[in-house]
């Protein structure tokens, strides 16, 4: 049985219980307990053929000392893909986010009560990055060969602001003014810090495919062609702790807290998977692929914007049994809410 729309109803409705109640209990499920609770009056033995169906199509896995199934990956992925995004936050929960949000007009201070929100309303990690706003986004770069070594860096933020540098490079003015081209034109409005994370990732992607750009633009960049002498952003994290009681493996929890604790790390994570341009709640399951200390990790984020800018990203951490659709509900909400209470006021 092939995954994704292919599956059939009966399959749906029962890999979605399974998913529900592993979440629930933590404690992997059998036919049998699906069998008392389903709607349909299966029978232990149709759900058994059909969680046999499942597995055989990846989307279950059995722990060696049960005889239950647990969901795998392509499952949560499945399960996430069916949520129809129409959930809302209790009352309970609005009322805690307003009262922690109440009287903010400065990003930075929303996106540290943000990680501090989100931590106690998903009950796993909350973090919240602030980027640099207009002033610091691009406007455009200019490199101009001055002698044999020394090459002018040009860097031009929307708000007027000129910063130059001089640096000690020999390359032809003919890639420089091929390299000013590709980020003029690939990075104008990015904040200096996205642009200086995107353009690091390219280079170790596509060095490849652009070998001599690539080759000029490393050479900019190693040099501190894009520096900015202004912190131009903030990261927020919190509830490392709520981590701490389901991990059994002590070394992995070792390296988990130490990586939440480089944030830097944490900063490129949130960039490499939070495009600016998505409009809707990202899940991200699998982060072992960008740090192999996230392994059976989630996040669930989305860009921060104020009158369609991204100021900032905001998501939540958590194991791959997480409730997703109560976390995306309340970051979705918070997001939207960052929007209004900044936009009145600026």
């Amino acid at each position: 049985m092939p995954p994704g729309p292919l599956i059939g109803d009966r399959e749906r409705e029962i890999l979605t219980a399974i998913v529900e109640t592993f979440i629930a209990t933590g404690e992997p499920v059998g036919s049998r307990t699906l069998a008392r609770s389903n709607r349909e009056g299966l029978s232990p033995a149709t759900i058994r053929n059909v969680m046999a169906d499942l597995a055989d199509a990846g989307f279950l896995e059995q722990p060696h000392t049960s005889a239950g199934r647990v969901p795998s990956s392509e499952a949560y992925r499945y399960y996430v893909e069916q949520l129809t995004g129409k959930a809302r936050l209790s009352n309970a929960d609005e009322d805690i986010i307003h009262d922690s949000l109440h009287g903010i007009s400065d990003v930075q201070e929303f996106m540290e009560r943000t990680s501090h929100v989100l931590s106690l309303i998903s009950k796993n990690v909350g973090v919240a990055v602030a980027i640099g706003g207009p002033k610091n986004a691009l406007e455009h770069v200019y490199f101009s060969r001055l002698s044999d070594q020394k090459v002018l860096a040009v860097v031009v933020t929307k708000s007027g602001l000129v910063r130059d540098r001089v640096l000690r490079l020999d390359l032809p003015q003919d890639d420089l003014d091929h390299a000013a081209r590709f980020i003029n034109e690939n990075f104008r409005g990015w904040t200096m810090d996205a642009m200086r994370i995107e353009l690091a990732r390219r280079l170790e992607q596509e060095r490849s495919e652009y070998d001599r750009l690539m080759g000029s633009l490393e050479q900019l960049y190693r040099q501190g062609a894009l520096a900015t002498d202004e912190t131009a952003q903030a990261i927020f994290v919190e509830g490392a702790a709520n981590l701490v009681s389901g991990e059994q493996d002590r070394q992995h929890l070792q390296e988990l807290l130490k990586t939440l604790e480089e944030k830097e790390k944490l900063v490129e994570l949130l960039s490499a998977y939070l495009d600016a341009k998505q409009e809707a709640v990202r899940v991200v399951i699998g982060l072992d692929e960008a740090l192999p200390s996230m392994r059976n990790l989630v996040l669930i984020g989305a860009p921060a914007r104020v009158n369609g800018e991204v100021r900032g990203s905001l998501a939540v951490i958590g194991p791959t049994r997480i409730d997703y659709e109560h976390t995306m509900t309340a970051v979705s909400y918070i997001a939207r809410l960052f929007d209004k209470i900044l936009n009145e006021s600026e």
